[in-house]
């Protein structure tokens, strides 16, 4: 009547397809940390870490560091942000703090007071000064 092979797949599902929720009207005070996408609709005021993507919505909002792979923000964010992809901030974001990605996408109205350092950028800038000083060096010598 019951089937272990039902139990052995939920046991064995891949954990990153997971999703997570935080609803308008929630308030979360402590350190999250998940292995599956989450979407913020409510407030968090700690720590979120999560190898997978981010989404805060429009009511959503983050009082501290958000460090994960992709992040889609219309609510606000007030701390650090550390994206190793793509942020992507919608026309009703706002934005205060520290931000660190390799990409980033501003939509017209969204409101951006923060430090901002591009990892992707300045690794493929310093790639491009040490081969230009290297050609010159070479046509120094020739």
């Amino acid at each position: 009547m019951f089937s272990d092979k039902k139990s052995k797949k939920n046991r064995n599902s891949d954990v990153s397809t997971s999703e997570n929720r935080i609803n308008e009207g929630t308030t979360i005070i402590g350190d999250i940390q998940s292995s599956g996408f989450f979407r913020i609709d409510g407030t968090v005021e700690g720590n979120i870490t999560s190898p997978s993507r981010v989404v805060v919505g429009k009511t959503g909002i983050i009082k501290g560091l958000l460090h994960c792979d992709n992040a889609d923000v219309e609510g606000k964010i007030e701390g650090e942000v550390k994206v190793t992809g793509m942020l992507m901030l919608r026309a009703s974001a706002v934005v205060n703090g520290e931000i660190e990605t390799s990409e980033l996408g501003i939509e017209p109205g969204a409101e951006f007071n923060a430090n901002c350092n591009m990892k992707g950028s300045v690794k493929v800038l310093q790639q491009d000064n040490e081969e230009q000083r290297s050609n010159k060096e070479k046509q120094k010598r020739a």
